[in-house]
């Protein structure tokens, strides 16, 4: 019988085997230069509930659900049965010229939590793939309508919509652009919606008109005969989950409507409980938009699936149209997965079994924990909605160690049992949203060790010192 010792020694070589023929064959998502196709990241061995266990059996908190996904927690029985089932009734289908049960169930139920007339869904392979769709369908609606100049796109600073070609050009972080092509000359850039980086002397309520007139000159000054559409996420997501100003996004919302600009709001990442609902737009943000993307907690990360919800009205007018054998030339292999709908079907009746009634309750209380770090000198915001959250961590008035404030935190962190999301200077929270009270101060507690291990780390290396004053940078 193999001993303890045994079993570690040959976990320990399995690990290192697999690390070498990841380095050997497999090119990660955004790679530098440096190390494309020869990069190993931390090998993750299983998952359960709201934990995951790296390869060398460590049990760590999915602080941010894989990436923003696993929304009803990791090992769920009931999703895994379902893919088996119905993948021995009926594995795939074209959706060129057949139709699926599940595909036809889920358009349907989305529908009906979608708001106002969005009664309409394009299923995709996943948020790239939905905004895609989206824009290619901005497009082809204007074609149609003889308004072939009104492609325009609007979006802003801190957004990230994807990583095809189309729906990459709308991001606006740090460095997404720098060595990508993208399609400049369709998009225009707004500034990014931060109550935080507000100019100095600005309320958040002043700060808001800003945002307001600044969009209404924009589409004044360009045109709204070019402008098709403008494309936000209710909350900038992978910016640091900024929250915008309140009233601000349905007072754009009003210009759209005013100039016939199409509102698309990408839901990626707050549909399907992040955020309380399935769909944040009216019940959170109130807004009714043309369109909805979505994808990630849809199917709670287990199969890929995303889509598009679109408005009666925008189809009702292509009927309408004078051009009838216009074509809307576009869809995907896997566009009304059989599998994919089914799985989100299941998952839908897991978060109306009680899933969204826990987020709405244990929701201000994730914030209030998290809110507790902001006492930390390190530390000059926390913010958030629902079970998303960002820790903005400011090393100094020209933020010289931004970049990597992130990562140690990150590391500490691991090593006390969290894996946290670095962005830059910041640590995202967006837990399995099945996480409990308990568990959510286990979170904070190993959060607030993390950065103060940073800080000392900091300071132990002459980087920083801890201010002495009320004032949060040194």
């Amino acid at each position: 019988m193999a001993t303890i010792g045994s079993t570690a020694v040959a976990m320990a070589a399995a690990e290192e085997d697999l690390t070498e023929r990841a380095r050997r064959h497999l090119i990660q998502p955004w790679p530098v230069a440096e190390t494309v196709g020869d990069e190993a990241r931390p090998l993750i061995g299983e998952g359960d509930g709201i934990y995951i266990t790296d390869a060398a059996g460590k049990r760590l908190i999915d602080g941010p659900a894989g990436m923003w996904c696993t929304n009803i927690g990791h090992r769920r029985r009931e999703l895994a049965d379902v893919m088996h089932e119905q993948a021995m009734a009926l594995s795939y289908s074209s959706p060129w010229y057949t139709t699926s049960s599940p595909s036809v169930a889920l358009a349907e139920r989305i529908a009906a939590h979608a708001p106002g007339d969005l009664n309409h869904v394009f299923f995709t392979t996943g948020g790239s793939s939905a905004v895609e769709t989206a824009l290619r369908f901005m497009q082809f609606y204007n074609n149609v309508r003889g308004r072939p100049d009104k492609k325009l796109i609007l979006s802003r600073g801190s957004a990230y919509h994807g990583s095809t070609y189309l729906s990459a050009s709308l991001n606006a972080r740090p460095r997404d652009n720098d060595w990508m092509d993208s399609a400049g000359d369709l998009v225009v850039k707004l500034s990014a919606p931060n109550p935080f980086r507000r100019p100095d002397g600005k309320t958040v309520a002043e700060f808001a008109d800003v945002l307001v007139d600044e969009f209404r000159d924009t589409v004044a000054r360009i045109g709204a005969e070019r402008i098709g559409a403008f494309v936000a996420e209710p909350i900038q997501a992978s910016g640091g989950v900024i929250v915008p100003p309140e009233g601000y996004l349905p007072r754009v919302r009003e210009i759209c409507r005013a100039n016939d600009i199409l509102y698309i709001c990408d839901e990626v990442v707050t549909a399907f409980g992040r955020l309380g609902h399935v769909f944040a737009s009216r019940e959170v943000f109130e807004l009714d938009p043309d369109m909805i993307t979505f994808a990630k907690g849809v199917t709670s990360g287990y199969f890929p699936l995303g889509g598009v919800v679109i408005s009666d009205r925008l189809l009702k007018d292509l009927r309408r149209s004078n051009h009838p054998e216009a074509m809307f030339a576009h869809g995907l292999t896997n566009t009304s997965h059989p599998i994919g709908c089914a799985v989100a079907l299941k998952n839908l009746d897991i978060l109306e079994g009680g899933v969204l009634d826990h987020v709405r309750e244990v929701a201000p209380y994730f914030q209030a924990r998290l809110r507790s770090l902001m006492d930390l000198p390190l530390v000059g915001e926390v913010r958030g909605v629902g079970m998303m959250a960002c820790i903005e961590c400011v090393a100094g008035p020209a933020g010289e160690l931004d970049e990597t404030i992130g990562k140690r935190i990150d590391g500490h962190c691991q090593e006390l049992g969290l894996l946290v999301r670095p962005i830059v200077n910041m640590c995202v929270m967006s837990p399995p949203l099945t996480i409990t009270r308990t568990q959510i101060d286990d979170m904070a507690a190993i959060l607030r060790e993390g950065i103060s291990r940073t800080m000392d780390d900091l300071e132990r290396e002459g980087l920083w010192r801890r201010p002495t004053n009320s004032q949060a940078f040194s």
